[in-house]
């Protein structure tokens, strides 16, 4: 713990000497240095993740191939289970309720628990800048495939966590370690492809720890520090204020809270996130019906722009614009199909994968379905959207800007959600880029530490970039991962289905039964 404070200790105090110092009292040029690198890095990154159909045959749209990867997954995946994420989403409900929970199971957090960590790295600031980026650029149709996609991607993230459950691996001292690393090796393994489990397990561990430095630590960083600054140096004197375009500040001081949490791991994670998830989905939501409710006579209109289907080119290419927008953004925002989530769901006390993998349906259905359409909502209501000069308002501050429309101290309000959306995305993806960095290197303290430390520098680094590379780096290196993923929960598909049959039979026979102290 020492070791690890006084090493971002020092790196705070290394950023801040080469602002001061080597980038003189200009607040821009720190930014704009971390920006003249990352900004190439990111859109070659993006150039690679992001190839199209287009760019296999030209006569095809360029819808890319990841987007429908992803979305042709879960359509899939959702037919072939018998659409679990519908037929049982009140046995979900009675899951998390606590209805089935035995403390003797083996794992280290409850269904509760488990829920709330892989919410909180979900539920970010994906669900209100990224809405925001996604209505600027695709218009408000793009919800509705937000939308579409939350609903299937419900049964992928039953999938892969009902897998990562099961082969699971339990330490000595009781330490939980799951995800896709496992279930592909394993799982392939089992059924006479070790190799091919081996070489998509390192591809999607090398892709998960680039998805919580670009996804976890870059974007929320990034989004965060803009609306926290923004309101900060409008209160100390605008463009005067120490804070004026400097929100690598903010960086440090959020590096150094992420810090002090990630040191105690995944039990001291899901300690904050049980915390932090209902405050920060109370306080978001509330604040959102409020803006709502005030255009209480336009919700239909809303709803009816929502789910109108463009077909011209006015709107970022027409409906192909629109539908790439949409389901990327809800990608981003869910992970539906990536494995992530199941390395928190492993975690799970519980004997029985499937339990846990219902569990994750409500992960897509209270990020995307919900919170995503509440934001849609909000923007679109107040008519916050300036199709003329969309790049200047794109992202967290499109959302303040229609927080503001109706009482104009929300975006305060808006600046804690934002906060609390954040830091909890941050340290819960910390966990799923340790998980993986040990798995690839070993699980020792040197390994560890290595990877603690890149990550808060990665913190101040996201700080201080702008908008345009962040979101380039943070969507590819995120959804990259469902490539290897998606290919082995299909290869896997048979055994899951099983265990679905066999449970529910186990349930309605009255052989798995609510939990009794005592009996």
């Amino acid at each position: 713990m020492k070791r690890l404070l006084a090493l971002t200790a020092l790196i705070s105090a290394t950023i801040t000497m080469m602002s001061q110092s080597a980038f003189g009292q200009d607040s821009g040029t720190f930014s704009d240095a971390v920006n003249s690198v990352m900004g190439p890095i990111s859109a070659k990154v993006d150039a690679v993740i992001f190839f199209t159909l287009q760019d296999i045959i030209g006569a095809l749209p360029p819808i890319p191939l990841i987007v429908l990867w992803l979305l042709g997954g879960g359509i899939f995946f959702s037919f072939y289970m018998g659409f679990p994420n519908l037929r049982y989403f009140g046995q979900s409900i009675r899951i998390v309720r606590g209805t089935y929970d035995d403390p003797t199971d083996p794992g280290e957090v409850t269904h509760f628990q488990a829920l709330t960590a892989a919410v909180s790295g979900t539920v970010g600031l994906g669900n209100i800048a990224g809405v925001a980026i996604a209505i600027s650029i695709g218009g408000p149709g793009a919800t509705f495939w937000m939308i579409l996609a939350g609903l299937f991607g419900m049964t992928s993230k039953f999938v892969e966590c009902t897998l990562g459950v099961k082969y699971r691996e339990i330490d000595e001292n009781g330490v939980v370690s799951g995800g896709p690393m496992y279930y592909l090796t394993k799982g392939l393994a089992a059924q006479g492809m070790p190799n091919l489990g081996k070489i998509l397990a390192v591809i999607a561990a090398i892709f998960i720890i680039g998805g919580a430095y670009g996804a976890g630590a870059m974007f929320q960083v990034n989004q965060s520090s803009i609306q926290f600054t923004n309101e900060l140096s409008a209160l100390t004197g605008g463009e005067s204020s120490l804070f004026f375009g400097r929100p690598w500040l903010f960086g440090i001081i959020f590096a150094a809270a992420v810090g002090l949490v990630i040191i105690g791991g995944i039990r001291q994670i899901t300690h904050v996130t049980e915390l932090l998830v209902p405050i920060m989905a109370i306080t978001y939501v509330s604040a959102s019906l409020v803006v709502i409710f005030s255009h209480f006579g336009d919700i239909p209109a809303a709803f009816g722009q929502i789910f109108t289907v463009h077909l011209g080119d006015g709107v970022a290419g027409g409906i192909i614009g629109v539908l790439i927008q949409g389901l990327r953004r809800a990608t981003f925002s869910n992970e539906a199909g990536l494995g992530s989530a199941s390395i928190a769901h492993s975690a799970a006390k519980t004997k029985e994968p499937v339990s846990e993998g219902l569990v994750a349906v409500l992960e897509p259905f209270i990020d995307t379905v919900v919170i995503c359409t509440i934001t849609a909502l909000v923007i679109i209501l107040t008519g916050s959207v300036d199709a003329s000069d969309t790049s200047t308002l794109a992202g967290i501050g499109l959302t303040s800007k229609a927080f503001a429309t109706v009482i104009d101290w929300f975006p305060y309000i808006l600046t804690i959600a934002v906060v609390m959306f954040a830091f909890s995305t941050s340290i819960t993806w910390f966990y799923y880029g340790q998980r993986s960095f040990l798995w690839l290197f070993g699980n020792n303290k040197n390994a560890d530490l290595a990877f603690k430390v890149s990550y808060l520098l990665v913190l101040i680094i996201g700080s201080a970039m702008s908008l345009g590379p962040v979101m380039g780096m943070a969507d590819s290196l995120l959804l990259a991962i469902g490539f290897p993923n998606i290919l082995g929960l299909f290869l896997l598909r048979k055994e899951v289905k099983a265990m679905l049959v066999d449970y529910i039979a186990r349930i309605r026979s009255g052989e798995i039964k609510p939990y009794v102290e005592g009996k």
